[in-house]
């Protein structure tokens, strides 16, 4: 028997699973060729069983992931390469457009999950919501559908990897190439949120990275229009999002959501790529989702002293508990970072600190001691200080004066 499409993804999947190794598949592959010439044609399946690698009851298991594998004659137009990854809510594809003779990526939803209408609209509703978006920094949708049963989502291909896949190395990115990436995120949600779409996903699994280093945000799956008090309505209550990288708004669940949100999410990111880690560590995902509602940040340059004064500013004001202590808008971020990138100050980040406070903080420090410059700092103006203290050193003369002439009067002629 020819070996044929299926043999080929269940030779990948057998691999993958560790159930045997390439040898043992090209072994497998070499006996089919045999007995076709013998003219008993067989499967890799049946192969694969013949010679012990795999037993009948793994097969039947595995059966489900080739037939999540081989959507290719279903989706008219197509023709699938190979696979690129899978998730819990669906696998990705790289593919061919036949009728431009271009690469693209195909996300496809798991027959398991095309059963739930709740999946199905949330699929639907990432394909049109990337739709309404045209930007350099933005993956772009091309097409939206099903066919044979099978929901599927086609998108630009992109080359290249995710900001995840370096720090899953333990990469720390230098400032300068963490801005850079930064800026280019941020003007892809600019360019969202002026079409009144909330990502409330961005995380380094969502960020690709070509080989020219240009940023595309990926995965509208979580997006959602700021105006759709119905949909808010629906998902009152509930926490979406990734627990690393969540705002505290979002894992209340609350119906006001806005664009600050996702300003939370890329300042996590932020955070992570300059330090090597997340904001916030725990056990498990509600612990972590917990951190990030009542735990005070660890400012990142005090993880990575190399870091400016200016980036950690901006981090801990994009990152604030509470989204109107952040910034109002991304267009406000992208000022403070363009600034830092050309070497100014961060001049919206300076202005969410109060200096009062800190003088307030000196104030009401026990054991502070009593010097010129704090009193200085506490009074202000010297020269009103020093006309304080000529006023109180007259008034003492004043009074030895008048004591002197009581003195005086009192003693007998």
């Amino acid at each position: 028997m020819a070996e044929t499409n299926v043999d080929s993804i269940l030779g990948r999947i057998v691999v993958d699973k560790q159930f045997c190794t390439d040898a043992e598949v090209r072994e497998c592959f070499d006996v089919m060729k045999n007995l076709a010439r013998q003219g008993r044609p067989h499967s890799l399946s049946d192969a694969l069983l013949a010679q012990g690698y795999i037993t009948q009851s793994q097969l039947d298991r595995l059966n489900q992931h080739i037939d999540e594998a081989r959507p290719t004659h279903r989706i008219p137009g197509f023709q699938i390469l190979e696979k690129l990854g899978a998730g819990a809510m669906a696998t990705v594809f790289k593919a061919k457009q036949l009728s431009l003779d271009r690469i693209v990526a195909i996300k496809v939803l798991p027959k398991r999950l095309s059963e739930n209408p709740e999946y199905v609209v949330r699929f639907y509703k990432e394909g049109k919501a990337a739709a309404k978006l045209n930007h350099t920094n933005i993956v772009q949708a091309i097409d939206v559908g099903e066919a044979g049963g099978f929901h599927y989502f086609v998108m630009e291909y992109v080359e290249g990897k995710t900001v995840y896949d370096d720090l899953a190395k333990g990469l720390v990115y230098s400032e300068t190439d963490a801005l850079d990436i930064i800026i280019q995120i941020a003007e892809a949600l600019e360019h969202a949120h002026e079409r009144g779409l909330i990502h409330r996903d961005v995380k380094p699994k969502n960020v690709m990275i070509t080989s020219d280093g240009i940023a595309k945000l990926a995965d509208m799956g979580l997006a959602r229009e700021a105006a759709d008090q119905e949909a808010a309505q629906m998902e009152a209550g509930r926490a979406y999002g990734t627990p690393y990288y969540i705002s505290p708004e979002q894992i209340r669940g609350e119906l006001d959501i806005g664009f600050q949100a996702d300003i939370y999410s890329l300042g996590a990111m932020f955070y992570h790529m300059v330090t090597g880690r997340v904001p916030f560590e725990a056990p498990t995902p509600s612990a972590v989702m917990h951190k990030h509602l009542k735990e005070q940040l660890v400012p990142p340059d005090h993880l990575n002293t190399e870091l400016s004064v200016g980036v950690a500013e901006v981090i801990e004001v994009m990152m604030a508990k509470k989204p109107d202590e952040r910034y109002l808008s991304v267009k406000l971020l992208l000022e403070d970072l363009r600034n830092i990138q050309s070497g100014g100050p961060p001049l919206h980040a300076h202005r969410k600190f109060d200096p009062h406070a800190l003088v307030d903080l000196e104030k009401s420090s026990p054991g502070t001691d009593v010097t010129l410059e704090n009193v200085l700092e506490n009074n202000g103006n010297p020269e009103d200080l020093g006309t304080k203290i000529l006023i109180i050193v007259l008034s003492g003369l004043l009074l030895v004066a008048i004591l002197f002439i009581i003195v005086l009067m009192s003693k007998p002629n």
